[in-house]
């Protein structure tokens, strides 16, 4: 054959003579071969690892110390972990809750099913009579969220498992599954399997942060359960969504986020609001400017809008002039506050303007601010119901985009960017149902964060930054004043 230089793809069929082997070695051959299986999966598995040494340690422990001795011991750690459970929930979930589910649910329902389910979705590979199936390195949970990490099969791409994971998911018994990279991991994809959904209910606002502007502002739980933070300096942020899909929520968390800051002189926001005022009027107090429109001004209705904008690209000049060569991202303090531009109706600034000369200055100024703004602590937070081109031209100079619900699929691209819609961010099927939902990009992650806002009432808004009343003396009778 090699002097030929022809080569046969069909086996070569051979017919070996039979071996016979002895009953106990064969089973003795499956024993081991099961007893490696076992070793090798508990080695994987922390959780596993750890319940095996307490099970030796028990036995070991019971032969030395004794019976009452033992159940002591036991009584004593069941009463600190419960106390742990209670006093630190969170702690206690990432140390125990979480590693022994992950582990419960990595072995009777993924581990169990894993090779079906990857052959039934399409991404096992067969080549020369040989299938190779993508394994599963390991499995971790929460209260909602399954995170299994697989190892892709080379040639194999992180679209491959998002066009099927609505088979994952349905294989699985889980609402929904969508497909992250893992940082610095190209070869690894992690599959994010919703077990249940924790965004149904509302979400209160959250306890104010004064470490809000270093770390992020608490302002939505994620599906996962986790409390989901929003970078304010150095970012300027897009809200889009249709009529009632809680554009409202998103901009009263960041400013209910924002009131520690706003306290102490480090923050100054300054709102526009197109609608006359209408949602944004409730917070003026907590404004250091605010432009609501003036039907009476014979400048015209958006003069007072082109204004307020000019006089933050005013601001940014000046500071661009003081740190030049001294520091490439500004610093909120009292003597330099980081100052927030909210505009509740983008479209109402650059596509619905019917004064030409109040609509280029409005133009002019957000694509300053949007291009250069954020390095010197001027932030531009706007929200809009249509994100086409040709109603915001400056759509992607945002670096964080918020999409709620959507009209159109289409649309989801046109916010998040290609391909976010296959990887789970189906903004035109969340439910009217459900305000405040939505997806998050943040700029150099490309998995959208699917997200709750939290729901502020107006009687919220009215009170905050407002000191805490002090009961009114009264005079009980046959006392002293209470």
């Amino acid at each position: 054959m090699a002097l030929s230089q022809v080569r046969a793809d069909a086996p070569l069929r051979v017919s070996p003579q039979p071996v016979r082997v002895a009953v106990w070695a064969v089973v003795l051959a499956w024993l081991a071969r099961r007893l490696w299986r076992l070793l090798v999966l508990i080695a994987r598995c922390p959780a596993a690892l750890l319940g095996l040494s307490v099970v030796v340690v028990g036995i070991v422990a019971w032969q030395v110390l004794g019976l009452a001795l033992l159940l002591g011991i036991l009584g004593t750690v069941l009463l600190v972990l419960l106390g742990w459970r209670l006093r630190w929930p969170d702690g206690f979930h990432r140390g125990v809750s979480g590693p022994v589910r992950g582990w419960l649910r990595g072995g009777w329902v993924y581990r169990r099913r894993w090779t079906t389910a990857m052959d039934t979705a399409g991404l096992t590979v067969t080549r020369n009579g040989t299938t190779y199936v993508p394994p599963l390195l390991r499995a971790r949970s929460t209260s909602s969220v399954d995170r299994v990490t697989v190892r892709m099969i080379p040639g194999q791409t992180l679209e491959d498992y998002a066009a099927v994971s609505d088979r994952l998911a349905q294989t699985f018994g889980t609402t929904d599954c969508r497909t992250r990279s893992v940082p610095s991991k190209p070869h690894l994809v992690e599959l994010w399997l919703l077990v249940c959904d924790p965004l149904t209910a509302l979400v209160n606002p959250f306890p104010a942060d004064r470490a809000g502007l270093d770390a992020g502002l608490p302002v939505a739980r994620a599906e996962d359960g986790s409390t989901w933070r929003l970078r304010i300096v150095g970012n300027h942020i897009l809200i889009v969504g249709a009529t009632g899909a809680g554009k409202g929520s998103v901009l009263w968390s960041i400013v209910t986020g924002l009131t520690p800051s706003i306290a102490n002189g480090v923050v100054k926001v300054w709102a526009v609001d197109p609608k006359g005022g209408m949602e944004l009027a409730p917070g003026r107090h907590l404004f250091d400017r605010f432009a609501h429109g003036d039907s009476t001004d014979q400048a015209g209705y958006e003069a007072g809008f082109a204004d307020i904008l000019e006089d933050a690209v005013g601001v940014m000049r000046s500071r661009q002039d003081r740190l030049r060569g001294i520091t490439r991202l500004h610093t909120p303090s009292t003597d330099e506050p980081l100052i927030v531009v909210i505009v509740d109706e983008l479209a109402a600034l650059t596509g619905w303007v019917a004064d030409r000369t109040a609509k280029k200055r409005i133009e002019s100024a957000l694509g300053l601010l949007l291009s250069q703004g954020r390095a010197v602590g001027v932030v531009v937070i706007g929200a809009v119901q249509d994100p086409r081109k040709d109603v915001l031209p400056m759509r992607d100079l945002f670096p964080t985009r918020i999409a709620l619900r959507l009209n159109e699929a289409e649309q989801v691209a046109l916010v998040l960017g290609p391909g976010a819609r296959n990887r789970g961010a189906r903004c035109d099927l969340i439910p009217d149902s459900l305000p405040g939902v939505g997806y998050v990009t943040v700029e150099g992650i490309a998995e959208p964060v699917r997200v709750r806002f939290s729901h502020i009432t107006d009687n919220t808004i009215t009170t905050l930054g407002q000191p805490a009343r002090v009961p009114a003396l009264t005079v009980v009778k046959g006392g002293a004043a209470a």
